[in-house]
């Protein structure tokens, strides 16, 4: 007869727990995510029973097989809470884990004091120590082997005072060599977590978006227009250089459709003349795996993505999937898009909105085919010399296929990042950054009070950070909100500043630096908006004119080069104000993460409000910067060059006509 004996309970939790480990995804279903250069918080909640001391230890293992350990401490006595920075340097997957133990020296030493101290036990406490002494000398070499022994020695001769064998034992020496070799027991180790580290870029950079048509492009007498092409694009680059972007993100460069083209700000019927929505893919001329032959051919694409490489400027395209009706797909194989009952394709809608410029396709007919079509026509363009891709709309394709394809395309290419353009509802975006893509669009652009963006910005630096990584773009086509339509200048300003330091990666839009923000009526867009037609600027003009911020850009972005802090995300630390329109928040990197050895702090005091001046009274946690309380230090506004001194509490008056915005370098005193 079989034995029917239940097995042994064996508990979950190990000797010392160890619980709560971040960063982690929720779920732990995919690995958290950083970039190289980010300094990444590494925390645990460590406890045990009774009163005995514990420590704890991050241990990771880097790609190349090193393995390193990293003390963790108790920032707040008594919460449990265990942490640590680590800066990571090293792209791929990193593993890691932490292990407890219980801290034998620190346990007797603590007993020791307090009850040599009292007279209680004097004998017994120092003969343990003595003991542990032996111990911890029976495992060292050389000159800390000699160190404990004495020690040991002097703890064990009763002729000695009990405070001077006491003295020996807090000796730095004795510490040191304790240090080097502790006395630990209990050892316990958590479960091994994943952290992918990917490069710089997929964590930092400076976005500027522009339509290459529209670059170059010229009116003709008769109102036809000959387009601006790659090679007339290319010649903006030295500008969008000087300016200090590091990204130029081009709208979808493929073939656009006839049928159904969309006319000037999204009527439904277009002129002869009309050239029609980018995003709206695909004509007798081509699909995805092709380039619009106004702009050139793929020889002139690839010769613009070098241009803009000798600026060090990278290229981003668009991954729009979806396709205009005359796209080959629709023919060749219907089987991607969904049918009706007449017949017909269904036209993509966000309803009431209908797009009938354009077919969305549909997954589940042919999943494996379409899948792999993608999949060629993503290895295509990254062949091209692409290696960002800015994907429109990732939140009406499935997500599993979002996973499978961003970790072939990674598997392969692991430098190629992918932006999610996808505003949607919060699990879905969290989602799409958890299953692999490496930046994400947010709300931020609707996000404007000072207590929408104090929660707002805390949410992306700390609750998310560990997977979503925010792309705080200004403005797009199709977003100009009531904040820029009239704010005026200081709202232009206001949300550059913000997106430029409270995220290492921000973009805007061209024409940006133009203050265009006439808004189509009814509507959060441009009116006239460059989707559906040429847009020539004429930025020489409004140089000259003084009629751009362009200047203001440019200093943003040198600003983000010279402080390391801001090209960070989870260092943001929100400080209070007394005012309701005057945000505060500051980034902070120590001495030990940056290459100059010295800390980099800056504080960014923002009146959110673009139609008036506002006082107020700022208070500041200098501790999140690096400070001593009721400390006194001097700080320097990087838009201005004026000079203060500040404390923990300071009055600040920021005029939204003259600069709505200190941006404060934190001068430490030496010895910080």
């Amino acid at each position: 007869m079989a034995s029917t004996q239940t097995p042994p309970f064996t508990p979950r939790i190990g000797r010392i727990p160890i619980r709560s480990l971040s960063p982690q995804q929720p779920e732990n279903r995919w690995p958290s995510t950083a970039y190289v250069g980010e300094l990444v918080p590494f925390a645990a909640t460590v406890f045990r029973e009774g009163h005995d001391r514990l420590g704890a230890e991050v241990v990771l293992t880097l790609p190349d097989g090193t393995v390193a350990r990293h003390p963790l401490t108790q920032r707040v006595a008594g919460t449990d809470r265990w942490q640590t920075e680590v800066l990571l340097e090293q792209p791929g997957e990193h593993r890691w884990h932490v292990e407890a133990f219980a801290d034998d020296w620190g346990t007797w030493l603590h007993a020791a004091t307090v009850k040599i101290e009292a007279g209680v036990d004097v004998e017994l406490m120092l003969a343990e120590g003595a003991l542990l002494l032996q111990r911890a000398a029976a495992s060292a070499r050389g000159t800390a082997a000699t160190v404990l022994t004495d020690a040991r020695t002097a703890l064990a001769t009763t002729t000695l005072t009990p405070a001077s064998r006491l003295a020996v034992a807090t000796d730095a020496r004795v510490a040191g060599a304790l240090a080097a070799h502790p006395l630990r027991s209990l050892t316990t180790r958590s479960e091994e977590l994943v952290l992918r580290v990917e490069r710089t870029r997929a964590g930092v950079g400076s976005w500027y978006e522009f339509f290459p048509r529209s670059e170059g492009a010229k009116r003709q007498k008769d109102g036809s227009w000959v387009s601006g092409t790659f090679a007339t694009a290319a010649k903006r680059l030295p500008a969008v250089a000087a300016m200090g972007f590091d990204v130029v993100y081009l709208p979808p460069i493929h073939p656009i459709g006839r049928l159904n083209r969309k006319g000037p700000n999204n009527t439904l019927t277009a002129g002869p003349h009309d050239p029609g929505s980018p995003w709206a893919i695909g004509s007798s001329e081509g699909g995805h795996d092709a380039v619009h032959p106004d702009l050139g051919t793929v020889a002139d694409f690839e010769a613009f993505v070098a241009a803009a490489a000798k600026l060090g400027i990278e290229v981003a395209i668009d991954l729009a999937l979806q396709c205009a009706p005359d796209h080959p797909w629709v023919s060749e194989h219907p089987e991607w898009f969904t049918t009706l009952p007449d017949g017909s394709i269904r036209y993509a809608e966000n309803p009431p909105k209908k797009y009938q410029d354009i077919y969305p396709l549909n997954f589940d007919n042919d999943y494996e085919g379409l899948s792999q079509e993608i999949l060629r026509i993503v290895r295509l363009w990254i062949d091209r010399g692409v290696r960002i891709f800015r994907v429109d709309n990732p939140h009406t394709k499935p997500l599993h296929f979002w996973e499978w394809l961003l970790h072939e395309v990674n598997t392969e290419h692991p430098d190629v990042v992918f932006l999610a353009e996808a505003f949607t509802r919060p699990p879905m975006m969290q989602a799409l950054a958890g299953a692999g893509f490496q930046q994400s669009y947010t709300y931020f652009t609707w996000r404007n009070t000072k207590h929408e963006l104090e929660s707002y910005l805390t949410e992306l630096s700390h609750e998310t950070s560990a997977f979503l990584r925010p792309n705080l773009f200004v403005n797009t086509p199709d977003i100009l909100t009531e904040y820029l339509q009239f704010g005026g200048v200081p709202a232009y300003k206001v949300r550059a500043a913000i997106a430029a330091t409270a995220s290492p990666t921000w973009g805007v839009y061209s024409g940006y630096e133009l203050i265009e923000n006439v808004a189509r009526p009814g509507s959060e867009e441009n009116i006239d908006n460059e989707k559906y037609e040429y847009k020539p600027r004429d930025f020489a003009a409004a140089e000259k004119a003084g009629r751009w911020i362009a200047p203001y850009l440019t200093r943003l972005n040198r600003i983000r080069a010279e402080h390391p802090a801001l090209r960070q995300l989870r260092n943001l630390t929100v400080h209070h104000s007394d005012d309701d329109a005057i945000l505060v928040y500051s980034k902070m990197l120590p001495a030990s993460a940056v290459r100059a050895g010295r800390p980099d702090g800056v504080i960014v005091v923002a009146n959110v409000d673009p139609h008036a001046a506002r006082q107020t009274t700022v208070h500041l946690d200098l501790p999140a910067l690096g400070l001593p309380l009721d400390s006194r230090f001097g700080v320097t506004d990087l838009i201005t060059g004026e000079r203060y001194q500040w404390g923990p509490d300071n009055y600040v008056r920021l005029d939204a006509f003259v600069e709505p915005v200190h941006i404060l370098r934190i001068d430490y005193p030496k010895g910080v």
